[in-house]
């Protein structure tokens, strides 16, 4: 066997092992594209798996996706009957199931969810539904916390249990709210009621403030500069795509408050360039890595002027 026919057996070798880690992983995807097929215009939107560990507890043989649709700086119209955020279902025997809202959840868990007989199964449950509502709650900017000690069990008058517990939202970017959920369950464990409140309330989201850094008013420009700085990491996407049809002038200015966010993360992550993993902004604009490196020399200077004592 040649070198040229080794090297392309191996690399076919790699392929075919990618490709089955990523079947592996996400083993409903084919039947969710199947089924999405039927809205046209779905492939506009953002398929992202849910890989919670309650889910996986709670319903071993099923898959869970979410279909996303952005909603900032300018809305996706969801096609037909689908909205901004749809919760999707790939069931044992390959049937897909589209979860519109909590009651559809709802009657998903009763069905589908196996008697609960411990409490450990009880907090799964709970932990189960909360990751699964949040996403009725979701535009893409919300980081909801689900922590399991402080979700409680009690027995009822029934000989039953009832366990209540909460989404706590990440108070980041002016986000602030829960979601409280409680779900009772009879003597056999079956699930015979859910009840949830929720209160959220969106801090910043993207609009128009990147394409304002290099705005002549400067109440204008520190107010853009602001908003960004207060959504932080969020506001990554954003900012790259703003970035890649942006002037070079106005792309330095995006390095800019991106260098700045980082800096005032409390742990920057690995990534510090906006189009570091992006292989589109990096055809876009080759010459990436000059223009981060003098936005990060900016960024260093104005730091270093702000500490000199006055």
């Amino acid at each position: 066997m040649t070198a040229h026919v080794m090297r392309a057996f191996c690399l076919a070798l790699l392929i075919v092992g990618a490709a089955l880690t990523t079947a592996a992983d996400q083993p409903g995807r084919a039947l969710l594209a199947k089924k999405l097929a039927e809205f046209k215009g779905a492939e506009r939107g953002q398929i992202i798996p849910v890989t919670d560990e309650a889910a996986v507890r709670a319903f071993p043989a099923h898959s869970f996706y979410v279909l996303r649709f952005r909603q900032y700086p300018i809305a996706q119209m969801p096609p037909g009957k689908l909205t901004a955020n749809n919760l999707f279902v790939v069931k044992p025997d390959g049937s897909v199931e589209h979860l519109a809202d909590a009651a559809g959840l709802e009657s998903f868990f009763r069905a589908t969810l196996a008697p609960i007989s411990t409490e450990g199964q009880a907090r799964d449950a709970a932990m189960a539904w909360l990751r699964l509502t949040e996403e009725f709650h979701q535009d893409g900017f919300f980081e909801f916390l689900v922590p399991r000690d402080p979700i409680r069990v009690a027995a009822t008058g029934t000989r039953g249990r009832q366990v209540t517990g909460k989404a706590e939202v990440n108070p980041q970017g002016g986000n602030t709210g829960e979601i409280v959920a409680t779900l009772s369950f009879d003597q056999a464990g079956r699930l015979v009621n859910v009840s949830e409140t929720a209160n959220i309330k969106k801090g910043i989201r993207p609009i128009c403030q990147a394409t304002k850094l290099l705005d002549p008013d400067p109440v204008v420009r520190g107010m853009a500069e602001q908003a960004i700085l207060v959504m932080g990491k969020a506001a990554k996407e954003y900012l790259t795509e703003q970035r890649m049809k942006a002037s070079p002038e106005l792309q330095q200015a995006i390095d800019r408050i991106w260098q700045r966010i980082l800096q005032s993360a409390s742990s920057p992550p690995r990534t510090s360039s906006l189009c570091e993993g992006d292989p589109r902004c990096r055809r876009r604009h080759p010459q990436e890595l000059k223009m981060n490196k003098q936005a990060q020399n900016a960024a260093l200077q104005s730091t270093r002027f702000a500490q000199q004592p006055t």
